[in-house]
């Protein structure tokens, strides 16, 4: 992983309120626990999307999670914004494994395909979401922000 400050085909920054700001490549991604959600887009079409749980991510910037997820940091949130400017929120607890009884993959494979296009190199997907307005594509920078 490099720090913030490197910036060779990074495709993902992590930082604000965390321990490590983290500059990801594809290369990089590749290296954490690989996962894999069957799941429909919002067109209805099923696909077999592959990437990395989000809290993985989280947990290499520092995010405690389980038992240490507590008090204060219940109201700290994840900001995601993607190439074009869209933004959405997650609080801290939907994230984390023990609130919830889904993963959430970052995901940056398609039916053994590398995203690309309107989906552009990742995309949010959280398989018990009524709506897909937070299955968010082209991302480019996640922050942890203080309530």
């Amino acid at each position: 992983m490099r720090t913030a400050g490197e910036k060779n085909d990074i495709v993902l920054t992590v930082n604000g309120h965390v321990a490590c700001d983290l500059a990801l490549s594809r290369g990089d991604l590749s290296r954490f626990p690989r996962a894999s959600i069957r799941a429909k887009d919002e067109l209805g079409k099923e696909s077999l999307f592959e990437g990395v749980s989000l809290d993985e991510i989280l947990r290499m910037a520092g995010i405690e999670f389980g038992k240490e997820l507590r008090g204060k940091s219940l109201a700290d949130y994840l900001l995601v914004e993607t190439e074009d400017g869209y933004r959405v929120v997650f609080s801290l607890p939907e994230l984390d494994s023990t609130f919830r009884d889904s993963e959430i993959l970052l995901a940056d494979g398609r039916d053994g395909k590398p995203l690309e296009g309107t989906d552009g190199r990742l995309r949010l997907i959280i398989p018990r979401e009524k709506r897909y307005a937070r299955w968010v594509r082209q991302i480019v920078a996640m922050s942890i922000c203080r309530a």
